[in-house]
């Protein structure tokens, strides 16, 4: 039994039945349509509403002129009815003037008959006229024929009545086939001009019904429109409404988190300003402690050795003399870096003392007029609030010197049960306005910190009439746990 290799054998891929997805163009489309739908279809609404309405207006424009017309036309064939009544009775006077005048020869027959004759023959030119204007063939050729009748009536009847030799002649009597048959004619068109004024009259009452119903359905379209459009607009206002009512929440939030963060700065400027206060302390008790005993250290050896050489080295004793001269410098200058950094009057006499000399010896260096307003006796504020209002007084110090130009200076402290109130003021160049808005100003931007790290105010604004006043206000006492509180918010 022999091995077959297995053939391969072809497959047939048969097509999916499912539909393709829908490409994603076809969904961005449809989407941004039922956005644009959503967000102006009430101009839709509104445009279709005027189109319905302006063709409104015209279909009940063209309905009004066709009722017009048909109503038009029924007065007319009404007129045209008349006017052949009347011509039918001239002809009857005519026929009965003819007659009179055969029986009797008088001239009141002749006279008659003349005006009678007259009418007719006005009336006989506005049928022609009518007829010709409504364009009824059928009509215009009676007519015609009545009209040749009438007028052989008219000729014969004239002939009839006129003066002649032969009387017999004259007077014989018309032919009554003749009027029966003009008779007839003209009823017949009497009929068929109240035939089309009726059917004119029914015309127009189907028009103004078709009026009304084109009324009605224009009215109530109309009204559903605009019943949407309303509908649509209450939408759109109700979600402005709510969008209007989540930018209040998001603002009342932002407003709250920035409140937050405010005070979390105030506390944190507060601790920067205590540490940094901090370590000027540390700073002016390390230099005092270790830089001053050694330059005084210093300064006892080399006036030892200075005294030692003075006679037999006169040149070293110079030079050593001049090293003194240094180390006092630096001593100086190692006093005026502590007092800097920590007033060691503040910390001895208290607020109302350090104000006076810091004034004084500020109007010693720039040569002011100093005017104090001070407590008669020095008050304890606390170390804090003290330091705040010094450095705030040091800093306004400096800046008159530097800028203002001023010749007097006043300093005012202010001390009750609640408050305590700084103010110093100036006669100097005054500041700018474009000044009060710099915030690269660090010597303002400072002391506003610090004056609201502890709650309090700071203004700083033009004296009258010349020169810079500034005012610090804050609370005596203030709680301990608030930067503490203002930190976990």
């Amino acid at each position: 039994m022999s091995h077959v290799p297995p053939t391969a054998i072809p497959t047939t891929i048969l097509p999916d039945d499912t539909p393709p997805p829908a490409p994603e163009g076809i969904a961005r489309r449809a989407t941004r349509f039922n956005d644009w739908m959503r967000r102006y279809s009430w101009a839709v609404a509104m445009t279709v509403a005027i189109v319905i309405t302006v063709g409104g207006l015209i279909i009940l424009e063209s309905g009004r002129m066709r009722i017009a017309s048909e109503y038009e036309t029924a007065l007319e064939a009404k007129g045209a009815t008349a006017q052949l009544s009347m011509l039918a009775a001239d002809i009857a006077a005519l026929t009965a003037d003819e007659r009179g005048f055969a029986l009797q020869a008088d001239d009141a027959y002749q006279a008659h008959f003349r005006d009678a004759a007259g009418r007719v023959r006005r009336t006989l030119a506005w049928l022609d006229a009518y007829y010709r204007r409504i364009g009824d063939d059928t009509a215009l050729a009676s007519f015609a024929q009545i009209r040749a009748a009438a007028d052989d009536e008219i000729a014969q009847g004239t002939a009839r009545i006129a003066d002649s030799p032969d009387a017999d002649a004259t007077r014989a009597l018309p032919p009554p086939d003749a009027s029966a048959t003009l008779d007839a004619a003209l009823s017949l068109l009497r009929l068929n001009e109240e035939q089309r004024a009726q059917h004119a009259l029914d015309a127009s009452r189907a028009d103004q019904r078709i009026s009304t119903l084109c009324v009605g359905a224009l009215c109530a379209l109309n009204i559903v429109l605009f019943i949407l459009l309303f509908r649509n607009l209450g939408i759109q206002l109700d979600k402005q409404a709510r969008v209007q009512k989540a930018l209040i929440t998001q603002q009342e939030e932002l407003d709250q988190l920035v409140f937050a963060r405010t005070r979390q700065l105030e506390a944190l400027a507060w601790h920067l300003q205590s540490v940094s206060e901090n370590e000027k302390t540390e700073l002016a008790r390390e230099l005092h402690d270790e830089l001053g005993s050694i330059l005084t250290a210093s300064k006892m050896d080399v006036a030892w050795v200075r005294g030692k050489l003075k006679d037999s080295e006169p040149a070293m004793a110079e030079k050593l003399a001049r090293a003194l001269g240094n180390l006092d410098q630096g001593i100086a200058l190692k006093r005026r870096i502590i007092e800097d950094m920590r007033p060691t009057v503040l910390a001895n006499f208290g607020l109302v003392t350090a104000l006076r000399s810091l004034a004084d010896e500020a109007a010693q260096r720039n040569g002011w007029n100093v005017e104090f307003d001070l407590p008669g006796e020095d008050v304890k504020l606390g170390e804090a609030i003290e330091i705040a209002l010094f450095r705030v007084a040091q800093e306004t110090l400096t800046n008159a010197a530097k800028y203002a130009h001023a010749s007097r200076i006043r300093v005012a402290l202010t001390v009750d049960e609640a408050n305590v109130s700084l103010s110093i003021t100036d006669d100097g160049i005054g500041i700018r306005p474009q000044d009060l808005k710099r915030t690269q100003t660090h010597g303002l931007v400072g002391m506003r910190q610090r004056v609201s790290a502890r709650g309090g105010r700071f203004e700083i604004e033009r004296a009258t009439p010349r020169g810079t006043a500034i005012s610090v206000s804050m609370p005596r006492e203030r709680s301990a746990d608030a930067p503490v509180v203002a930190a976990s918010t």
